[in-house]
């Protein structure tokens, strides 16, 4: 992407949480619940920018380093999806999948714990199946 985009600021975000619980696990500064989001990009200017929108939006930024380590918040990574989502009952129907889906908050994710899972990842295919996520 940054080389079809010269001289722009790319900075990877937002990649690893599901909509829903990107708009309902926001928190102020300081919540003992508040999530952390993972931020990757080789401009640390922008990194900073980033953060501070992350700030704004109820999120902490865990810089996980340069675009080509953000491979780490990828769909086959532990910090994928998975850690912001409460555990899904089982035996649910499609319906009671999809109400689940919209009216389970999320679980908060540290920034400790998004510095764990982004370096327990290893390299894998992208958009291979989602590695199993150790629960806390």
């Amino acid at each position: 992407m940054q080389r079809h985009l010269e001289g722009a600021r790319l900075v990877k975000a937002f990649n690893n949480i599901d909509f829903r619980r990107l708009f309902t696990s926001a928190r102020p500064a300081g919540a003992a619940d508040r999530s952390a989001l993972p931020v990757a990009g080789d401009d640390p200017g922008a990194k900073a920018d980033v953060a501070r929108l992350l700030d704004v939006l109820g999120y902490d930024a865990v810089d996980i380093g340069a675009l080509a380590d953000s491979w780490r918040s990828e769909p086959n990574a532990p910090v994928y999806v998975q850690p912001y989502m409460a555990e899904r009952p089982e035996g649910l129907s499609p319906e009671g999948t999809g109400r689940w889906f919209f009216e389970t908050p999320g679980v908060p994710v540290s920034a400790a714990r998004v510095k764990e899972l982004t370096d327990a990842a290893v390299p894998g295919p992208v958009g291979g199946p989602p590695s199993a996520v150790p629960r806390r």
